[in-house]
């Protein structure tokens, strides 16, 4: 099974966010959103109207598309939170 990791903030999540959210479910069987928890920022949004936004644009995409997609909130290292879902890809964006 190939699990992706698409970190970030979302910070709200963005049509750009949706976009690789969609792209990441053709490449793997699950993907899992890290919502990340960075102490060092103010974010606009907590971290639960953060997940709660990020789990209902979801829900959408795959109510339409289909694919397996698990929100899941995480403060530790990046590789760390990748070894605790079992990923196999990280996912990232460009600006």
């Amino acid at each position: 099974m190939r699990i992706g990791l698409y970190p970030g903030t979302f910070d709200p999540v963005t049509l750009g966010h949706l976009d690789i959210i969609q792209r990441a479910l053709e490449l793997v069987d699950r993907l899992v959103i890290g919502v990340a928890i960075n102490r060092d920022k103010s974010p606009l949004f907590s971290l639960e109207e953060r997940v709660a936004m990020v789990r209902d644009e979801c829900d959408k995409i795959t109510a339409r598309t289909g694919g397996e997609v698990i929100v899941h909130p995480f403060e530790n290292l990046l590789i760390d939170c990748a070894r605790e879902v079992g990923a196999t890809v990280i996912l990232r964006g460009l600006r």
